[in-house]
């Protein structure tokens, strides 16, 4: 499992940690999910994030690998719901456009991304925690967007009538 956090400062993205839990495979399935458990309270704890965003689960083939990847985000959301957080989650395509453009982009890509935009190596880095920050800051993109509030709702078209009377026939 991999975690990734940024600071934020006059809307200027850093990296503050990233890592991951190595889980032993001789541990018990209920041993990991503790260690995961124990592990996001410790981080959140440390570094008091604003928010949490976790990547949604793919669909794959394997239901058992399906079983154990939902039951280890679920232990994560509920600790980082149980500190108070808010939990926003992102589709691993919504992630990868977010950072690279390509909602089809390869691991290599967002990492490539987040070396530019961060401006850090990840020599030394897994997939699992550069897939974490790119999550971050894909939760930063979106908690930012200047074009969110932009669109087609029941008040945007108020507000266009209310702007433009001379074009209402």
């Amino acid at each position: 499992m991999g975690f990734g956090l940024i600071a934020v400062e006059a809307d200027k993205i850093s990296v503050v940690d990233m890592g991951v839990l190595k889980l032993s495979t001789r541990d018990d399935a209920y041993m990991r999910l503790q260690k995961i458990h124990a592990k996001v309270v410790e981080v959140i704890e440390r570094y008091k994030p604003d928010s949490f965003a976790i990547e949604a689960p793919f669909f794959g083939k394997n239901v058992q690998s399906m079983l154990k990847l939902g039951r280890a985000q679920g232990v994560a959301i509920a600790a980082a719901m149980q500190s108070g957080l808010v939990v926003t989650e992102y589709s691993p395509r919504k992630v990868k456009q977010s950072v690279t453009g390509n909602g089809n982009a390869g691991k290599d890509q967002v990492v490539k991304m987040l070396e530019t935009l961060l401006r850090f190596t990840s020599e030394a880095q897994t997939f699992d925690a550069t897939d974490a920050l790119a999550v971050a800051v894909c939760h930063y993109y979106q908690i930012n967007n200047p074009l969110k509030n932009e669109g087609s709702g029941a008040g945007k078209w108020e507000a266009f009538i209310k702007n433009n009377p001379g074009r209402i026939k």
